[in-house]
């Protein structure tokens, strides 16, 4: 069970997660921050050094939600050729879902950060790293076992997804049209029913 000062972090989290994805580092304040929350600077400050740490641990919410979605996705199949596909089957909704949160976490947060907030940008590149890492290994799975052209790169592959997908994203918000992702979705599909799948 949570203590009451652990519940209080939490709220301030979940509270503050769809803010700073909305508004961005450097335009968030703390008075935004007071009030969606309810709460005084002093209680703030008590649960957080400073406004940094809130936007990591909001950024690390918003994040954590989005991969355990794709994770609870990807569930479907216990086949690693499968799962690629899932990941494409989970992009073509991704526009409604996100809308919701204020936009992509990962888009919103890394350019916004880039020339703001060189921890958080960190920690965006990280989050990059580790889904791209997560594409290389479901790739590699699939090679041995047997489902994936062992041609493949899996590197390379992994890089082109997550810059289509990303850029679909971005595309789909910028002009309010989803037809952006479904396409790319739509694409990488393509891709790997014709460069991966044996």
């Amino acid at each position: 069970m949570l203590t009451k000062a652990e519940q209080t972090t939490q709220f301030i989290i979940e509270k503050v997660a769809p803010l700073f994805n909305q508004k961005g580092y450097a335009a968030t304040s703390m008075s935004d921050i007071t009030r969606v929350t309810g709460l005084t600077k002093g209680a703030i400050y008590g649960n957080f050094e400073n406004k940094e740490a809130i936007a990591i641990a909001a950024f690390d919410k918003s994040v954590n939600d989005l991969l355990k979605r794709i994770g609870k996705h990807q569930e479907q199949s216990p086949s690693p050729l499968q799962k690629l596909y899932l990941i494409a089957d989970f992009y073509k909704t991704y526009y409604d879902y996100s809308k919701h949160t204020g936009g992509c976490p990962i888009l919103n947060i890394g350019v916004n950060s880039v020339q703001q907030n060189s921890k958080l940008i960190e920690r965006v590149q990280y989050i990059i790293n580790k889904t791209q890492n997560n594409i290389v290994k479901l790739v590699n799975w699939g090679i041995e076992a047997g489902e994936i052209n062992p041609k493949v790169d899996a590197i390379q592959f992994a890089k082109q997804t997550y810059t289509h997908i990303q850029g679909a994203v971005f595309m789909s918000h910028t002009m309010n049209d989803h037809s952006y992702l479904l396409e790319a979705a739509n694409n990488l599909e393509q891709t790997i029913t014709k460069e991966l799948k044996i």
